[in-house]
């Protein structure tokens, strides 16, 4: 399935924030990849020949290595408080699948501070294949160094493999997981957004085009 890019607007601590893939949903379903029991569940939509699925038991990476562009990004990846996100990241990372792949958009607006990665397509509607659901979204904030899902529109089981790392504190309703918090690299996200984007609006494709040239984990 591919993944319909919203156009949302929403009001966000008194400033309209367009979201994009981002949307704010209308009810506050509380959907879970349900790691409770040990497992998590994953959707096929439209297989992606090489990907696969993540194994329902979820693997508790420690770290995640993200060289943009050369240089290295850091990130703690939470894997007690989102397993199976963390698990799809690992798995996904594991088959080469974000490697070369570019970061599709930047957000500079007063409240919404972001570069958002992880669609091979570039377009903000590629996919893994498979989808699941939100995990760590209670009381989710997004400061500085959070590392969160993008998603589908209201469809809160639609996380896949598209991802945002906030480098200015934003103003986001706690409706994307939370898995991870940048500890080094900042700086790299920092100097993309101050070249801004490449039509010179605060929401859009980055002047400086941003590649993943590789994405590691380490358990």
């Amino acid at each position: 399935m591919i993944l319909a890019v919203v156009a949302a607007v929403v009001l966000v601590g008194g400033f309209v924030v367009a979201l994009g893939v981002w949307w704010l949903p209308d009810d506050e379903t509380d959907a879970s990849a349900n790691a409770t029991d040990g497992t998590c569940v994953y959707t096929e939509t439209e297989p992606v020949e090489g990907i696969g699925l993540p194994p329902a038991e979820p693997v508790a990476a420690s770290t995640a290595t993200i060289t943009l562009n050369g240089s290295q990004v850091t990130v703690e990846l939470l894997a007690d408080e989102a397993p199976c996100t963390v698990n799809s990241l690992v798995h996904l990372a594991g088959t080469g699948y974000f490697d070369g792949t570019t970061c599709h958009r930047l957000a500079t607006s007063e409240t919404l501070r972001v570069l958002q990665c992880g669609d091979p397509t570039a377009s903000g509607s590629g996919g893994p294949g498979y989808e699941f659901g939100l995990e760590n979204v209670e009381g989710a904030t997004y400061e500085a160094g959070t590392v969160a899902m993008a998603r589908r529109g209201d469809d809160p089981d639609s996380n896949g493999s598209q991802f945002f790392l906030v480098y200015e504190d934003s103003q986001l309703p706690p409706d994307y997981t939370v898995f991870g918090r940048i500890t080094d690299g900042i700086d790299v996200l920092t100097e993309v957004a101050e070249a801004g984007t490449e039509d010179g609006s605060t929401d859009g494709a980055p002047a400086e085009p941003v590649t993943i040239d590789s994405l590691v984990t380490e358990l």
